[in-house]
């Protein structure tokens, strides 16, 4: 059994005193350092919780009728999939899948992209499964995995995996039995004119479902993080089997968020305003760091940007602190990400106006 001591410090933690170096700033800390959405949440998404408040019963693991088919139907039309709305399955926001996939799945090896989200990590830490940083399958060999995660666009580097890559990863994970599980939540925002494709599109994926899952968060595209809203979609008999054991573990999601995720899933337009919110703060915010000295790397989609000057990651962490602005140590995302530094851009625009100005 996993205990606490076994369990990696939260990273987070490690930024106090650059934290408070940034805060004694005479305007104030600019926060850069985590994705957590600060624009309104849209009001139809609001209203539609609102109107489902007087919920006295239990809310369904499976979740309703009409939240399932509605992620379906979002599937089909933002990827042209074909996924059955009973393939579909609401989760308490995608951090806690992430983090009991490998539980719920009974995985034994967890593979996970050299630089990712850490949570990857940490829930093969708690299934208490051997844990393998990989980016390219080449690497593994014959060796075979029992779950693949694949992130794109990628946390902290806005890495978009073309169809073709996913296709070869798909197919590496059929061959030898392993379930193939694509973390998707910054899907939505790109800032090309290319929409990241899912690994269930008909072009990755083929005409069947089988070994693969895709996780889909509405926090960050419908800036949904407070509701705790997401969804697993995918191989049928994968979603059923983590469906008897979400319902005996209590994985239930509120039935007013439930309401909610319909109205987020049924609108597109909150989405599109949304993704031209940041990118105008990727404008503004991406020179003001190369006049630095920065390199920004990747950062092709999601809401960071991944920059380096060829020195420790803790170096530029403090020389931004001293300039009032946070970011979050490469470091925090694996060892690969020594001298890079992950710069957020979720900020109000009158914040990234002030880490500009201070950059400048």
């Amino acid at each position: 059994m996993i205990n606490a001591r076994s369990l990696p410090d939260f990273p987070w933690d490690r930024l106090a005193p650059a934290a408070a170096v940034a805060r004694a700033h005479p305007d104030g800390a600019v926060d850069l350092s985590v994705g957590t959405p600060v624009d309104p949440t849209p009001k139809v998404i609001r209203d539609a919780l609102a109107e489902a408040a007087d919920a006295p019963g239990y809310p369904l693991t499976a979740g309703t009728d009409a939240l399932r088919a509605a992620a379906s139907e979002w599937l089909r039309r933002r990827f042209g999939a074909d996924v059955p709305s009973a393939a579909v399955l609401p989760v308490i926001g995608t951090k806690e899948l992430v983090a009991w996939l490998p539980t719920l799945l009974r995985a034994q090896t967890v593979g996970f992209p050299q630089l990712a989200y850490p949570t990857y990590d940490v829930g093969a830490l708690i299934a208490g499964a051997t844990a393998q940083r990989v980016d390219a399958l080449t690497a593994l060999g014959p060796a075979r995995v029992d779950l693949l995660w694949v992130n794109s666009p990628a946390n902290p580097t806005g890495r978009v995996l073309p169809a073709e890559h996913l296709r070869k990863v798909v197919e590496w994970g059929r061959e030898r039995g392993t379930v193939v599980a694509s973390d998707e939540c910054y899907c939505d925002l790109y800032y090309d004119d290319q929409p990241p494709v899912s690994v269930l599109s008909p072009e990755v994926s083929g005409s069947s479902l089988e070994g693969v899952l895709a996780v889909h968060s509405l926090s960050k595209r419908s800036n949904l993080a407070g509701y705790r809203a997401g969804f697993v979609a995918g191989d049928p008999a994968l979603v059923a089997r983590l469906l008897e054991v979400r319902k005996h573990a209590g994985m239930i999601v509120p039935a007013p968020v439930q309401a909610a995720m319909v109205a987020a899933l049924g609108d597109d337009e909150h989405v599109v305003a949304q993704r031209e919110r940041y990118a105008e703060r990727r404008r503004k915010l991406l020179p003001a760091l190369e006049s630095c000295g920065f390199v920004v790397e990747g950062s092709a989609a999601g809401l960071y940007l991944w920059a380096t000057r060829g020195e420790d990651c803790w170096t530029s962490v403090d020389w931004l602190a001293q300039r009032g602005i946070l970011v979050a140590p490469g470091e925090f995302y694996g060892p690969a990400g020594a001298q890079h530094v992950r710069v957020a851009l979720t900020a109000t625009d009158e914040r990234i106006a002030a880490a500009v100005a201070r950059l400048s």
